[in-house]
């Protein structure tokens, strides 16, 4: 008896010895690290909406969201900014998980057909802003605003002018003194609409692209490149990137004072991009019904040569009512009262006649049913 109580008394000394071992093994595994931590529940009575897509919107979109909400407070927004092709894809819905779907997506290459279908024709492509897609570029030293001709700039692109002294960027820069200095492109490696607008762009004016490429959100770039994920990602790296160039919304090139080139138009002028000059650009589109409409190369002496809309991607019908009011409130402000916005970020105002087509297609969403 006394050899069992002696054993007891030292079982019951392990036990308490690993009773914090035991303990923290248990907490441990019933927590999970990678958690987000959970959202606090809505107010009654409020709605909130999801959006993913475009980076080339984003400053404007995250401007409007927000100014919306304090005018509706019963409205919350949320929005990712995770490029076109996620968007569009987040926006489709199908083999996603549920927490990444959408009630609104965003691209800046709209969608095309065989996209549509997958929606069972309940898609709408409405234009809510547009700008110019700069070519940003790092060249300590030189202070002049570079001038680009068509030739220069698909010529990079492709990856056959591969020095700043080519004598095709001299060309057009007499008396600035150009660095004997390689060149390196900065292109996107996420599906872009930005990278979309930009190759839509090289597809018009430059033969040998047409035939190797053509328009694309996603390009596998020839010559020295290197990627960046988004507009911000770019503009970072080219800002970080001594004899680099690359193409980024003119929002996101302004943001962190990058220079930028002035392009060759169709009339043979270079234009530097501006509100004015994008604003020239996208007045000459005529909108097909479905809205989408791409600008490649537009007409006028003052127009910059590549410019973009860009589209929200809304449901016809949406099954909650509640969601189907919410989503069309919220774009009717976006097109009447947040157009305001846009200059000030370096975006560009819609055309009084594509304003007016996009209200009637968001004055159009209904319940389903």
């Amino acid at each position: 008896m006394v050899g069992l109580a002696k054993l007891r008394r030292k079982l019951g000394a392990l036990a308490g010895a690993l009773a914090p071992v035991l303990l923290a093994v248990l907490v441990a595994g019933c927590s999970d690290s990678t958690s987000k931590p959970v959202e606090p529940p809505l107010p009654p009575g409020s709605i909130e909406l999801d959006g993913a897509g475009a980076t080339f919107p984003s400053a404007l979109y995250k401007v409007w969201f927000e100014t919306y909400h304090g005018e509706n407070p019963g409205t919350f927004i949320k929005y990712s900014a995770v490029g076109s092709g996620e968007g569009i894809r987040r926006f489709i819905g199908k083999n996603i998980d549920e927490k990444d779907r959408v009630d609104f997506g965003a691209s800046d290459a709209a969608m095309q057909d065989f996209e549509l279908a997958q929606t069972d024709n309940n898609a709408l492509m409405v234009p809510m802003t547009g700008g110019c897609i700069a070519l940003a570029y790092n060249l300590p030293g030189v202070q002049a605003q570079l001038k680009l001709s068509r030739r220069a700039y698909s010529g990079i692109f492709l990856g056959e002018i591969k020095n700043w002294n080519d004598p095709l960027i001299a060309e057009s820069n007499p008396g600035v003194k150009l660095p004997n200095l390689s060149i390196v492109t900065v292109v996107r490696q996420d599906a872009s609409g930005t990278t979309y607008a930009f190759t839509r762009n090289l597809d018009a004016i430059s033969d040998t692209w047409r035939s190797q490429f053509g328009p694309a959100t996603l390009v596998n770039w020839p010559g020295n490149s290197m990627r960046a994920k988004g507009n911000e990602g770019a503009a970072d790296l080219i800002e970080k990137s001594v004899g680099a160039i690359g193409y980024v919304g003119y929002e996101f090139a302004r943001r962190i004072n990058l220079t930028v080139a002035a392009l060759e138009n169709k009339e043979a002028r270079y234009i530097p991009p501006s509100e004015d000059s994008c604003a020239a650009a996208l007045a000459s589109a005529e909108l097909p019904e479905n809205l989408r409409v791409f600008v490649p190369d537009p007409v006028g002496a003052d127009s910059y040569p590549v410019v973009t809309f860009s589209w929200i991607l809304l449901r016809k019908n949406y099954p909650n009512p509640k969601t189907a009011a919410a989503v069309r409130e919220l774009f009717r402000w976006c097109l009447l009262g947040g157009q305001k916005y846009a200059p000030a970020l370096n975006y560009v105002t819609l055309p009084p006649h594509v304003a007016e087509k996009s209200l009637a297609v968001v004055n159009s969403i209904t319940p389903a049913g």
